[in-house]
């Protein structure tokens, strides 16, 4: 359990999960929590990283501070991804170690799951497949997070546990058309379509590769209740006391996916756009489905409050704030 005074450090607190998890951790009473935007604090610079820890000598930390994109932002800057989070987790992972985290939990995501991993996707298909090409830096990057934590927790007796987010949304997403993932890439060109009253608003791919989306303020209020895990619940998760080879790995999601089809289909009603969607079926349509089997976060007591159209409408209210807020800037 995480006491009411912990000093709690968020990596990342300013993007998608970080700025959702600060949000639930506020909304809970705590009132020391610590980050550091990466003008103060460059996460790969690892002296850096260990001067802060000294310092701040946080009792938890959120790992949720990452190079993220979409398939063409991994397709662009395979080298960048790789190497940019390798750096970020090896070096505030160490410094957790070092100084004594009490607690840490590092986001990865469901594409260090195989490619043509069955569906849905158990903890336990880690590694037993060939991972999907499009992103293989990054979910290689994670998949090295994961056992760092793992070798981490064996070696030095930390309690650091891994959180497998399906696909995010909410508000703070990127809405960069270059660089963001499925569905703000959506809301935005549905979003700009219809202010421009285009007839037609081409998606990328077939439309047919099915998708899980979990609004973010439902994966921060899943991980800070894993962090409040009892030690009877929580030590079980790590990994390192276990002999069935199962990685310190915990899925986050809905436990329900839809077609690309059907989410253009909803983003297009939400926003109001009435003209047709056209599919590009020569673009990339990357793993053809991606769905987590989230039974093991189920047993713990724990599941998803916002519906996929509840949430599509709250971040498009967000996305207009925020498109809104960078035209008059």
């Amino acid at each position: 359990m995480m006491r009411a005074d912990a000093k709690i450090y968020v990596a990342g607190h300013r993007g998608l999960v970080g700025s959702a998890l600060v949000r639930n951790l506020q909304a809970r009473g705590y009132g020391n929590v610590v980050g550091r935007t990466h003008a103060e604090l460059d996460l790969a610079d690892g002296v850096a990283v260990d001067r802060f820890f000294g310092e701040e000598k946080p009792d938890y930390v959120f790992l949720a501070a990452a190079k993220v994109g979409g398939i063409h932002a991994n397709n662009a800057y395979p080298a960048d991804f790789i190497r940019d989070n390798l750096a970020i987790q090896a070096n505030v992972i160490e410094s957790s170690r070092v100084h004594g985290v009490a607690r840490l939990l590092f986001l990865g995501s469901s594409c260090i799951y195989p490619k043509l991993a069955p569906q849905p996707m158990k903890e336990e298909y880690l590694l037993t497949g060939e991972l999907e090409p499009t992103n293989r830096p990054y979910a290689l990057a994670k998949i090295a997070g994961i056992e760092q934590c793992w070798a981490y927790n064996r070696q030095y007796g930390t309690r650091f546990l891994a959180a497998m987010p399906t696909n995010l949304y909410g508000p703070g997403d990127n809405y960069d058309l270059n660089n963001s993932h499925v569905l703000p890439a959506l809301i935005r060109k549905c979003h700009e379509a219809k202010l421009a009253g285009s007839a037609t608003l081409e998606v990328w791919g077939s439309g047919t590769p099915r998708r899980e989306f979990l609004y973010s303020d439902d994966m921060a209020d899943a991980c800070v209740f894993l962090m409040n895990l009892e030690d009877a619940q929580f030590l079980p998760l790590l990994g390192s006391d276990r002999n069935d080879g199962l990685a310190p790995v915990i899925n986050v999601g809905c436990g329900e996916d839809v077609t690309i089809r059907e989410l253009a289909e909803l983003v297009e009603q939400v926003v109001g756009f009435e003209g047709e969607l056209v599919f590009d079926a020569s673009k990339p349509d990357g793993t053809p489905r991606k769905l987590l089997d989230v039974g093991r976060l189920s047993a713990l007591g724990w599941k998803a409050k916002t519906g996929l159209r509840e949430g599509v409408e709250k971040a498009y209210a967000s996305a207009l704030a925020q498109l809104q807020s960078e035209a008059a800037s």
